[in-house]
């Protein structure tokens, strides 16, 4: 392997320079497995709504990174404990926490890969890496499972106010202009503290947890589940559910040699070895937007108008609403496609169909985010909070959705 001592900044639009600390992650950000997030996009369809949301999983990755080296520095500033081993660790774990993403993200996450999620995959990609650069990955891997005696390591990369969290919620914000998601990350990890090996928010930024969480709120109804993004990503799926059926079928399905592979193979997460993890390494955006532009031509009713809808942005009409749908008139909207197209109810059902999305900004039940009182007294952000009733975020809001074609209303 060709290793480097080259360190280098990268100039980024959130923070400014971004410095690479040391020839390892100069290394890891050089290697095939991670230049492949430049293709992965951080939003997915996003930019179907949201024209500048063209950022990637790249571009995440080192913003968390930057993060996290703020962090230690704070930190460590206030006595606490973080010897080298460890800081490289975390780095490293922050910098691949998302490398497993495939492409479009959350989008395609159960349709290329089944039942493999994109953590599990995260940590194989880092198992392998570890294998080359010779055990160096060791300590980020222990803290990416969230298995380090030190817990408030874990929580910096994993829990409810992690550099993960504050990097997406400011980078998703400055890329689509929704200004209610902009939080001041610096001033949230000038605030952290640990103790009793946990980490924990000084009484002082409280107010800073409260603009955090609301930011996620917004963010979430705003921009992540915004209801063209949502059908959008739901048509995707779609496009790869119905192709994978036709590949089956006919096999006369033209797509990349990383996507055919997929689409032609269910593989457990067991089957993923070295070879399987270097086709799918191999998988990323264009291939998927390749595919669908050349479906928009295939002799198949379905798939053909399914890939015309996203390419052309010509998507299906979409209603949220809290309560449930007619169970009534979805019938008949599914009646009028098969008659007017000539369809059966299964091929209907790829235009014609509901679902739920869910929101929580905050969950009281796990890894709670700790103030720090001036007394020393260490109590839940929700219980400390004398502005907002953080409690009522932390109430999962359900919305169901149905989508159908525009113009049968």
């Amino acid at each position: 392997m060709t290793t480097s001592n080259k360190l280098k900044i990268f100039n980024d639009p959130i923070y400014g320079f971004i410095s690479i600390p040391n020839s390892l992650i100069f290394n890891l950000i050089e290697d095939p497995y991670f230049q492949r997030l430049r293709r992965i996009s951080q939003m997915g369809l996003s930019y179907l709504v949201f024209p500048g949301a063209h950022h990637t999983r790249f571009h995440h990755a080192l913003g968390s990174m930057h993060l996290m080296q703020q962090a230690i520095q704070v930190l460590r500033y206030k006595g606490v404990a973080i010897e080298k081993s460890e800081e490289e660790g975390l780095l490293c774990a922050i910098l691949l926490h998302d490398i497993g993403h495939g492409p479009f993200s959350h989008a395609m996450e159960n349709s290329i890969v089944d039942g493999v999620s994109h953590e599990q995959l995260s940590l194989l990609f880092m198992k392998e890496l570890n294998r080359r650069f010779n055990g160096s990955l060791t300590p980020a891997i222990e803290i990416f499972k969230g298995k380090h005696s030190k817990n408030f390591l874990n929580q910096l990369v994993s829990s409810q106010l992690d550099m993960d969290r504050l990097d997406y919620l400011k980078r998703d914000s400055f890329y689509t202009g929704v200004a209610e998601g902009n939080i001041n990350a610096e001033r949230l990890i000038t605030m952290l503290n640990v103790v009793d090996g946990k980490l924990v928010v000084e009484e002082k930024g409280i107010y800073s947890v409260e603009k955090f969480l609301m930011a996620r709120r917004f963010m979430y109804w705003q921009v992540y589940l915004h209801k063209t993004s949502l059908v959008a990503e739901q048509l995707l799926i779609r496009i790869l559910k119905r192709a994978r059926q036709l590949m089956d079928e006919r096999g006369d399905l033209r797509c990349s040699k990383a996507l055919g592979f997929f689409m032609q193979n269910r593989i457990a997460i067991e089957k993923f070895d070295t070879n399987v993890l270097d086709m799918f390494a191999k998988l990323d955006d264009v291939d998927v937007l390749a595919a669908i532009k050349d479906w928009q031509e295939y002799p198949d009713f379905v798939l053909s108008h399914l890939c015309r809808m996203v390419i052309n942005r010509k998507l299906l009409h979409i209603k949220l609403k809290d309560g449930t749908f007619q169970s009534k008139k979805m019938q008949t909207r599914l009646d009028e496609m098969k008659k007017r197209y000539g369809l059966s109810d299964e091929e209907a059902a790829y235009f014609v169909f509901s679902g739920k999305v869910e929101n929580q900004a905050y969950n009281l039940d796990k890894q709670n985010i700790i103030i720090l009182s001036k007394n020393g007294k260490m109590v839940d952000a929700a219980t400390a909070s004398d502005h907002l009733n953080l409690k009522v975020l932390s109430k999962k809001v359900t919305k169901q959705y149905r989508c159908y074609p525009k113009d049968f209303d």
